[in-house]
């Protein structure tokens, strides 16, 4: 865990003394956008037409904010015009870091060592958290964006035009936006971010304050969801992509190495359902991968777990029947 000052790597935890103990996330410093035809996003500059090859992602398989980037590239039928290269889910001095000797994790564009490098490459004098998922655009050799919830977008409908894309799935349709960006807000602040909130807190108070955010969420989505299939409206948005992320982690992770114990998703009947419905959607269950998430959570993160021992369990069964499909 660390960051850049002044295009210069530092190991630095999060530093919570300034705000009395509650952890605030750094806001991402890349946001410019892919467009169809190359002009301006909602931020950033233009320039950047969605053409097959030319952009790359930077993951990890472990963190829930590039899990999204993962899912979107998958259904919409992305994977071969946006190439892919994964960290390994180790964190520790360097930042996420890549193995040269191992194809798995390799960085298959910029051949670097440390994903910080392409921070750098991108932006000499870069400060701040260097985080996934980046999108990389070959051709100009920078980084496009490096805020998860811009990307899903632009994956969303910006390379619509080139062959074999999924241009008639829209997970943030026109209709519902403002119903999608209404969930978006509770759940990225309470649950989304909460469960960091909880687990990166230094003080006791500001700890308690983000679980019973958290729970709060956790019990209003429940009842949401007992009722209808999804968040918005009858079909799948990114409002429940940006929300999975979160749930099919929290059992093997968040319940136990981020302190939000009050129970389990397995023990919310609608929102279990829910995750393994979203889990076997195609595609989706080969974009998850649980012994990745633990490693890194409880090896990267040593102020939290300084024996940096993973648990063996729980045991967990995302195929399992849900009987979703019987809501509207």
């Amino acid at each position: 865990m660390g960051l850049l000052v002044d295009g210069k790597w530092h190991d630095q935890w999060y530093d919570t003394d300034k705000t009395g103990g509650k952890f605030e996330r750094e806001a991402a410093r890349f946001r410019n956008w892919v467009t169809a035809d190359g002009s301006p996003g909602p931020a950033g500059k233009g320039g950047f037409p969605a053409e097959s090859g030319r952009y790359h992602l930077y993951v990890s398989m472990a963190c829930p904010w590039a899990h999204r980037t993962l899912i979107f590239r998958k259904l919409k039928g992305l994977e071969s015009h946006i190439s892919v290269s994964v960290v390994h889910p180790d964190m520790v001095e360097n930042g996420w870091e890549f193995r040269p000797d191992d194809g798995r994790h390799r960085d298959h564009v910029n051949n670097a060592r440390f994903l910080h490098e392409v921070y750098t490459r991108a932006a000499p004098d870069y400060s701040g958290r260097v985080t996934v998922p980046t999108l990389w655009d070959r051709q100009e050799e920078t980084i496009v964006s490096n805020e998860s919830a811009d990307i899903i977008r632009m994956l969303n409908s910006a390379f619509d035009g080139l062959d074999g894309v999924r241009h008639d799935l829209d997970f943030y349709p026109e209709p519902l936006r403002d119903e999608i960006e209404q969930v978006n807000e509770r759940v990225y602040h309470t649950v989304n971010n909460g469960v960091y909130k909880a687990g990166f807190a230094t003080a006791q108070d500001k700890y308690e304050e983000a679980y019973n955010a958290l729970f709060e969420s956790l019990d209003w989505l429940e009842e949401r969801l007992t009722a209808q299939r999804y968040l918005v409206g009858d079909q799948l948005t990114e409002a429940d992509w940006r929300l999975f992320t979160t749930l099919i982690r929290f059992d093997a992770v968040y319940f136990s190495h981020f302190k939000c114990n009050r129970q389990r998703i397995g023990d919310y009947p609608a929102l279990s359902g829910y995750v393994k419905d979203l889990y076997q959607v195609a595609g989706v269950s080969g974009t998850v991968d649980i012994e990745q998430i633990k490693r890194h959570y409880y090896v990267s993160q040593r102020t939290i777990n300084p024996t940096q021992i993973v648990p063996v369990g729980p045991e967990l069964d995302f195929d399992e029947p849900h009987g979703r499909s019987l809501l509207g």
